[in-house]
């Protein structure tokens, strides 16, 4: 009796959290093919009908590319379902000042706020609009001379996620097929399973920790070999 018991409990777990955790998962597949495989119009489809036409509305709209069926379907679920994901989301993105420019290249940050990367130096906060120019900033103190000492953050974002964490605990893919504002990147991830992923499904020729980032990767980033100069 008592192990019937435990079973039906079990099972009605089992249906009303898969469905949940399914949408969970497929959303975040979803939002990944979203923010890489397609144009930003693809968020005015009509995804209020049934998920097969809204999969119908997704390829006739050819907002994206290389749409097999199932990121379709990622796709077409995230659609449906983002504003309530949306709500249960935390605000742990980079905020970016409107004003705020890259100390290394001059451009507004806040034009890109995907690519946002901040350090800050006693107190005071510095924002790039990428991680190499991040690291441009924290490497060539020749060139951008201010006292690493009193760094207190250093700050990247997910590339799926776009939450902020930690530059020294990412885990960066370079060599992709996949360009930021200033071309050639060092694409930060949370965890290293993300970042597995993105080098397989784009071309990634490594995946590095922060301690792996010399100055000379980041100069062959922009083409320059700083071991000929």
């Amino acid at each position: 009796m008592q192990k019937t018991i435990i079973l039906f409990i079990i099972s009605i777990i089992f249906i009303y959290a898969t469905p949940s955790a399914y949408i969970q998962k497929m959303s975040k597949k979803g939002k990944k093919v979203a923010d890489i495989l397609c144009k930003k119009d693809i968020f005015s489809i009509d995804s209020s009908s049934d998920t097969n036409s809204t999969i119908h509305k997704i390829y006739k709209s050819k907002l994206c590319r290389y749409l097999d069926r199932d990121r379709a379907l990622a796709l077409a679920i995230y659609l449906k379902n983002r504003k309530n994901l949306k709500n249960t989301e935390t605000n742990q993105f980079i905020d970016v000042p409107k004003d705020a420019k890259c100390p290394v290249c001059g451009m507004f940050v806040h034009k890109y706020p995907k690519w946002s990367a901040e350090i800050t130096v006693n107190g005071k906060k510095y924002y790039f609009d990428g991680v190499k120019d991040m690291m441009k900033f924290y490497i060539f103190d020749g060139d951008f001379p201010f006292d690493r000492n009193k760094i207190t953050k250093m700050l990247v974002q997910d590339f799926y996620t776009l939450h902020a964490i930690d530059a020294k605990k990412a885990w960066y893919v370079v060599g992709s097929d996949i360009y930021g504002p200033m071309g050639n990147e060092l694409i930060p991830f949370a965890d290293k399973e993300s970042a597995k992923e993105f080098k397989s499904e784009h071309k990634g020729e490594k995946i590095l920790q922060f301690k792996d980032i010399t100055p000379s990767l980041v100069m062959r980033l922009d083409g320059i070999d700083l071991d000929t100069q």
